[in-house]
């Protein structure tokens, strides 16, 4: 369907902007700094605020909010934005804000997400592309979440925490520290259980870099000395891509300390 078609019962504001062929069902309220791209489908009751721009083919189901202020004290109504890829699927009750000026004005959403009932994504988040948010997940302000993770159901990331890609968070988890790329977490007071054998297996990564990727967790986990040394030492020795990931973001900028390997 080419035809752009809106319920008489929605509010769009003045000067929003509506790509082609979208779909806006009843009751749905949409602010008068907000895009739309070609195909998104709001179904009902969808609240759209701030400056806040939605990527194409997007789906978005009964009482989402996205665009709302930050919940942080110190927001003064600086104006800051919020952008959401192409292909999201947004599910019931998802809360997506703004970003602060002090943490760079922008929330970032990439593309092919879901983000089931529930799940909040705060201010200045840049989350990653085919990111899963199960019901009620939660991620705190700053934090920097790669493509591929998984967060679990009630599983909560602490503010400025990031997760590598590929890595899976459990159910029920509280995460306060960085996780590596292709990472296990699981436990109430998140803990670095091993890798993502399951996720990495699905998408094809080869046997060779599997067997790359577990000798180069066995080293973190029992190596000689400091964790970012054993890091080092592991991207002079290895030729693998994949371990290269974890040892870039493991001597990358990070505001909190690492998961490391029980």
């Amino acid at each position: 369907m080419s035809e752009t078609a809106i319920h008489p019962s929605a509010v769009v504001e003045e000067g929003a902007e509506i790509g082609a062929g979208c779909q806006i069902g009843p009751f749905c309220h949409i602010g008068p700094r907000v895009r739309i791209g070609p195909g998104t489908r709001l179904m009902s009751h969808v609240v759209l605020q701030g400056e806040t721009d939605i990527g194409a083919d997007c789906v978005i189901h009964p009482f989402a909010v996205l665009g709302g202020i930050p919940q942080d004290l110190k927001f003064k109504g600086e104006v800051t934005r919020l952008i959401v890829g192409d292909r999201n699927r947004i599910r019931e009750h998802v809360t997506m804000n703004t970003g602060t000026e002090g943490g760079g004005g922008l929330t970032r959403v990439g593309h092919d997400g879901l983000f089931m009932a529930g799940c909040h994504v705060a201010h200045d988040c840049q989350i990653g592309d085919r990111v899963i948010f199960v019901n009620n997940a939660g991620a705190a302000g700053h934090c920097v979440i790669e493509d591929d993770v998984i967060l679990g159901g009630l599983s909560v990331l602490h503010q400025w925490v990031r997760v590598g890609k590929g890595a899976i968070i459990g159910a029920v988890t509280m995460v306060t520290n960085d996780v590596i790329p292709h990472g296990l977490v699981q436990a109430p007071r998140g803990k670095l259980d091993g890798l993502n054998l399951v996720g990495l297996k699905r998408r094809g990564v080869a046997r060779s870099d599997i067997t790359a990727l577990r000798a180069a967790f066995q080293m973190l986990a029992q190596g000689e000395g400091a964790f970012q040394e054993r890091a080092k030492r592991l991207g002079d020795e290895t030729d693998s891509a994949y371990v290269k990931e974890i040892v870039e973001f493991i001597m990358g900028e990070s505001d909190r300390s690492f998961l490391t390997p029980g």
